[in-house]
């Protein structure tokens, strides 16, 4: 495992650096925003524009590669990253950073294509799962470390940003140093969505109603975190909790998943998260328990997407699963985009617990149609349920490192 490791070392350090010195941006933005007094609705405005960004590079982000290739393309992508992280210390407004944001999402999308085609390049048969679970490693901790970087700000409140620049900048010196092989141009192949719905109903509209929820937990989280009495390090600690948890239940809820009919473990991890979202009620100004409701809150919503991906493959064949995942990711990415700014107008009209009432209710209506579609589709059985397998919402390169993908 150590040898796989080393392997790909370069790219799982760029991936670590890369996280930490992005992943807290969202908080970041939604406590700048809050603290200067602008409404719930311009921090979903400015989290959307983040997601509709990572929409459209998720579509257009392989043609730049496909272009100039992957190690200029990186590093482009990053530089402009690295640039409008600095740039929001220039002058606080939502329109303004709606589009530094916008663009922050693109170039992460391009990141994301340019990475994990290297990590496909760099993958054998027999080591694909090991090289996507370090990668999974170093994403989610990066992504939850990065958080802490929020209580640089109290003596220096540009220090954030110029410690987000920073990291991403450094990000590109193992990319440009590295003697791995450059791979191969990205493809972009998306399955059509008519034909995705066809293929897995509950897999589609599951995947799109997790984004949905996701998105706006990513964009309004840190203002939640504020309204319910948490300083900048309790709120770290409440999205980092929530991003640990997250990745501490996804591999044994997937387990449970290859044992018993996948969409029964759907519905419980809907109905978790419907009820996590109204317990965090009854926890105000409770710092030690709103951590544990949001560690829960992440083991049960970010098991979603994947729990959903795999069952979405276990209707289709292994040449059509790529693809697949791609549909996927654009439906989730899509919903990311749509979830921050409703939330926000139900947390405008009845305060910070209004973002877990609106997630709340998002998981309710999944978990109804659901059990809807328990009723009128009999379960796959279980010798062609394929592995469960954790994967990224990023990029469909991401799947090509499932080890029964074909090559």
């Amino acid at each position: 495992m150590i040898g796989i490791a080393r392997s790909v070392g370069t790219l799982l350090l760029a991936i670590f650096m890369l996280m930490a010195g992005s992943g807290f941006l969202s908080t970041l933005i939604g406590l700048r925003l809050d603290a200067a007094g602008a409404p719930a609705i311009f921090v979903g405005i400015v989290a959307t524009a983040y997601f509709a960004g990572l929409t459209a590079g998720s579509v257009l982000a392989f043609k730049v590669v496909s272009y100039v290739g992957h190690i200029r393309a990186f590093a482009a992508f990053v530089s402009l990253f690295s640039a409008t992280s600095l740039s929001y210390a220039i002058h606080l407004d939502p329109v303004f950073w709606s589009l530094l944001r916008l663009t922050d999402g693109f170039c992460m999308a391009g990141v994301f294509v340019c990475l994990e085609s290297w990590l496909n390049e760099s993958a054998e048969p027999e080591t694909r799962g090991s090289i996507l679970a370090f990668y999974m490693i170093a994403l989610y901790s990066g992504q939850g470390v990065g958080q802490f970087l929020l209580n640089l700000g109290h003596e220096w409140p540009s220090m954030p940003f110029i410690a987000a620049s920073i990291l991403l900048s450094l990000s590109v010196l193992p990319i440009a140093l590295t003697r791995l092989t450059a791979p191969a141009a990205p493809g972009g192949n998306i399955m059509r969505l008519n034909r995705l719905y066809a293929a897995s109903p509950l897999g589609m509209v599951g995947a799109g109603m997790t984004g949905v929820m996701l998105g706006a937990f990513y964009g309004l989280g840190a203002v939640f975190a504020r309204g319910a009495g948490l300083a900048d390090t309790g709120t770290a600690l409440f999205m980092s909790a929530t991003i640990l948890g997250g990745v501490a239940l996804q591999w044994p809820l997937g387990r449970l998943s290859d044992l018993i009919d996948r969409r029964k473990v759907i519905v419980v991890c809907f109905v978790a998260t419907l009820g996590i979202s109204l317990a965090i009620f009854g926890v105000a100004d409770q710092r030690g328990e709103l951590l544990a409701a949001g560690a829960l809150f992440g083991g049960a919503c970010f098991a979603l997407y994947p729990l959903c991906v795999a069952h979405t493959n276990d209707h289709l064949n292994s040449s059509q699963r790529v693809g697949a995942t791609g549909g996927l990711v654009l439906i989730y990415s899509l919903g990311a985009a749509a979830g921050p700014l409703p939330a926000a107008a139900l947390m405008d009209a009845t305060g910070p617990y209004g973002l877990f009432l609106f997630i709340g209710l998002c998981a309710l209506a999944v978990t109804l149609f659901a059990i809807l579609r328990l009723r009128l589709a009999p379960p796959v059985p279980g010798e062609q349920q394929r592995p469960y397998l954790i994967l990224p919402r990023t990029t469909p390169q991401a799947a090509k490192l499932d080890p029964l993908s074909p090559d």
